[in-house]
């Protein structure tokens, strides 16, 4: 809970920047459900048309590192969220974090921005540490260089559904009975719940006079990086042994990584030199500032993780694609989907999609709903396995009418529990595109019939 009473003041605009990454996703709804009008700033507006949140949210499509492209971004914006790295860009991302920082914080001074809220990452300043946690302290750094007040959160690794640190955790300790780490793998961490991200992140939103002040914050529990996967380990009722190897073999690891974990290539790398150094709060200063907020210890915050292992409680970012046929991984799942387009009404494709599983009692439907997004009315139908498998199966049917066609989509999602159930993944991945490819001819025929038979 925030600090202060809430106080609600529906012309006061947020701006969060890096609207279209994880811990921005999370804070957007919780912002509106107070009333407060929130600006969202990203590069392409296509990675937020399929959140719910989109028709209640101002979006602006602009790029930091392009500091012309921000003024329309700030302008009358009293409190700004700075969410964003540039880790994906290449080696050159340090220096690209900086210099988007600096000029950040001198576009929101000359626009009257009042206060910005800032998340990095923890570590010791005076330690050894990794140019990726470096670049973390420094942005934070950049930012108080334009005068507007800056509250910065410093955290320790993220455990929520979607989390970069979370995922490593899961995709890792899932497949693997014996776990390869590097020597630093004993170094400790103070992972932290999202919720109790939020919390602060709210909280810093409503404090009397924002001045500028660093906040290490973590959970209730300090523990080493390998200790997080064998309890997460044992919250799932998998045996897991770690395996310290003498060396640090980074390169190898961040490879190994960017495979089987949803991670990309470009991130792992930073992210494992990141393990390099304790993460672990020193001062206690955002505690005493934020009495109220209740932290989660590690146990609690995995098991709330779980227990959204579901694809209506994570993000949907599977429907940003365009392609026609894609594979991925995302917050447990392993998800293909296949998507094309049809000359029919969007009913006649629904009814056509509902016959084939009014008589097909291996899946039932959880969840069926309509709304209207960028793309045109939509229409989602989620369906759950039955059957006896080695993890959690899922169906998502999407149907999006346009002025021209109809689009659909349908996305097999599976959470695979420990490592037969992601040997039965990639076992069957083959087959099941196979198989959609039948299903979406089979269904084109009868949407064409059921469009004969109404002429």
């Amino acid at each position: 809970m925030p600090s202060s009473p809430i106080k609600h003041n529906p012309k006061k605009l947020i701006l969060v920047t890096g609207a279209s990454g994880y811990i921005a996703s999370q804070l957007i709804p919780p912002l509106l459900e107070r009333g407060l009008k929130v600006r969202c700033l990203v590069r392409n507006s296509a990675h937020l048309e399929t959140r719910k949140w989109y028709a209640d949210v101002e979006v602006v499509c602009a790029d930091l590192t392009l500091p012309e492209s921000l003024p329309p971004a700030l302008e009358g914006v009293s409190c700004a969220y700075y969410l964003v790295h540039s880790m994906s860009s290449g080696q050159n991302y340090v220096e690209q974090d900086l210099k988007a920082a600096r000029d950040f914080a001198t576009l929101a001074k000359q626009a009257g921005v009042e206060h910005v809220i800032y998340l990095g990452g923890l570590a010791d300043p005076q330690a050894k540490i990794s140019p990726h946690m470096r670049s973390r302290i420094y942005t934070g750094e950049a930012l108080r260089t334009g005068g507007v007040p800056v509250t910065e959160f410093r955290a320790s690794v993220i455990i929520g559904p979607g989390s970069i640190s979370f995922e490593m955790i899961r995709f890792l300790t899932e497949q693997f009975p014996i776990i390869v780490c590097p020597r630093w793998m004993p170094n400790l961490a103070q992972p932290i719940a999202i919720q109790n991200i939020l919390d602060y992140l709210l909280a810093a939103l409503y404090l009397h006079e924002p001045v500028s002040q660093v906040f290490e914050i973590g959970g209730s529990d300090v523990m080493s990086y390998a200790e997080t996967m064998l309890r997460y380990a044992l919250l799932r009722g998998l045996k897991r042994k770690i395996l310290i190897l003498p060396f640090n073999p980074v390169g190898i690891l961040a490879y190994f990584m960017s495979w089987f974990t949803p991670v990309p290539p470009a991130i792992t790398r930073p992210l494992v030199e990141g393990l390099c150094s304790n993460s672990i709060v020193q001062n206690e200063s955002a505690q005493k500032t934020f009495p109220d907020i209740q932290l989660l210890d590690f146990d609690s915050a995995v098991r709330i993780s779980l227990s959204r292992l579901s694809p209506d409680q994570v993000e949907p970012v599977w429907r940003q694609g365009n392609k026609r046929v894609q594979s991925s991984k995302h917050a447990g799942f392993c998800i293909l989907q296949r998507q094309m387009k049809i000359k029919a009404d969007e009913w006649v494709v629904m009814e056509s999609i509902q016959n084939r599983f009014s008589n097909n009692h291996n899946f039932e439907l959880t969840k069926a709903e309509e709304w209207l997004s960028e793309s045109g009315c939509e229409k989602i139908l989620l369906l759950q396995s039955q059957q006896k498998l080695p993890g959690l199966l899922w169906q998502e049917w999407r149907v999006i009418s346009d002025e021209n066609d109809t689009h659909i989509a349908q996305a097999i999602l599976f959470a695979p529990k420990g490592l037969i159930g992601f040997l039965g993944w990639y076992g069957m991945v083959n087959w099941l595109r196979l198989s959609q490819w039948f299903t979406f001819r089979r269904l084109a025929r009868q949407v064409n019939r059921l469009n004969y038979g109404r002429l």
